[in-house]
């Protein structure tokens, strides 16, 4: 088995934990220190990082590592430096950017989304460089903005800098699991647009808030309707069609009809299904008689779906049963991760598997246990031996 730095990683860690890297910029927050910091550990132990800004004050970073052992493939491993907010400080029992160990394990906002993962990555590749020379190269990526718009992993493609690559492991908290397959999210707006008029003559307006609410009875219909056509993944579970926002004029006033109303709309889907027949599906049950209905895609993000035989897949899955020694457990993303972007538009297969619990993110109280970023440290050097020289039994 590949010797990794059990403590380095772990300290390391802790070291992203205690960098408050949200997306807020009222607040002086961004990726900017996580990523300094990644890349400070990647020139200390000489490699060559290279820094992309994905928007202003939000950089990817990204390092290859050469295994001088001749020609051979690519392997990417991908981690995001940002995180959710810590939210309401009194819901919490530690401090959310403290990196305290304790019980075990390690607390803080981001430990299992993902830092802990992003430093398995860094650290695997290093073991892996130490033990000697290997056949091809690993890109070592930590992008940013995987928490919004995954605008890092989009610039990431955009730029050609996956162009080179034959797979990536996503070291997202799954909890010992080899996703392989992750749902789809397809995030709709329909805007109505009606007429104003006063409360007590309506007869001289056309109300949208109408439209809204049976747009809404027929969503259910419509959730219903797709559940029927495409049977429960064995993975990801249902089709989910769940209105999430509803607003209606600018201001609120009992008297007054108001213009406009708007209804915001998160789809999740699973592999077969189409993300513009589902559009079009909204579209025609908005239609209402003198109103105006615009539907918006503001999401399109398709399901993945990678064959479990893929090379990287059949690594990880290798690696994972030589280090723990149990069979490995294969399961589904429930929500997108980069992973949908590298697959979908950067067409590199993907399979997302790293520490911490797949239900804990975003939660107060975060945690990855201590012992399961090490031993995902070891599964992720062996994963990468095993791919780069396609030794799979």
């Amino acid at each position: 088995m590949i010797e990794v730095d059990a403590r380095g990683v772990v300290e390391f860690t802790q070291a992203l934990v205690r960098v408050p890297s949200t997306n807020d910029p009222a607040r002086g927050r961004s990726e900017q220190a996580a990523a300094d910091l990644v890349a400070a550990k990647m020139r200390e132990w000489g490699w060559q990082p290279g820094v992309y800004e994905a928007a202003p004050g939000r950089p990817n970073v990204v390092a290859v590592v050469e295994g001088g052992g001749g020609d051979g493939p690519t392997l990417m491993f991908e981690g995001h430096t940002d995180v959710v907010t810590e939210g309401d400080l009194s819901t919490w029992t530690v401090d959310p950017f403290g990196g305290e160990i304790r019980d075990g394990r390690l607390w803080g906002r981001g430990s299992a989304d993902m830092k802990s993962g992003l430093a398995a990555t860094l650290y695997a590749t290093r073991a892996l460089q130490l033990a000697g020379p290997f056949p091809g190269r690993i890109k070592v990526c930590a992008l940013a903005d995987e928490e919004g718009l995954m605008l890092g992993a989009h610039h990431f493609v955009a730029e050609g800098l996956g162009a080179d690559v034959d797979g990536a492991i996503v070291a997202e908290p799954e909890a010992g699991e080899i996703c392989a397959v992750a749902k789809g999210a397809l995030r709709l707006r329909v805007d109505f647009t009606g007429k104003m008029a006063h409360g007590a003559m309506p007869q001289h307006g056309r109300n949208p808030i109408q439209a809204v609410g049976a747009l809404l009875t027929e969503l259910r219909s419509l959730e219903r309707d797709l559940q029927s056509r495409h049977p429960a993944h064995e993975h990801l579970g249902e089709v989910y069609v769940t209105p999430t926002v509803v607003r209606a004029g600018t201001e609120e006033q009992v008297n007054v009809i108001p213009a406009t109303a708007s209804v915001f709309i998160d789809v999740r889907t699973i592999p077969g299904l189409e993300h513009q027949a589902v559009a079009d599906r909204v579209a025609a049950l908005a239609a209402w008689d003198g109103i105006t209905a615009e539907v918006s895609v503001l999401v399109d993000r398709p399901p993945v779906d990678v064959p479990v035989g893929d090379p990287v897949v059949a690594a990880l899955a290798a690696a994972h049963r030589d280090v723990t020694g149990a069979e490995p457990v294969y399961g589904g993303v429930p929500g997108s991760t980069d992973g949908t972007v590298l697959t979908h538009w950067g067409g590199i297969p993907s399979v997302v598997y790293g520490p911490g619990g797949k239900w804990i993110a975003h939660q107060a109280d975060e945690y990855v246990e201590v012992a399961e970023i090490v031993q995902c440290t070891r599964v992720f050097a062996e994963a990468a031996r095993r791919f780069l020289t396609r030794s799979l039994g």
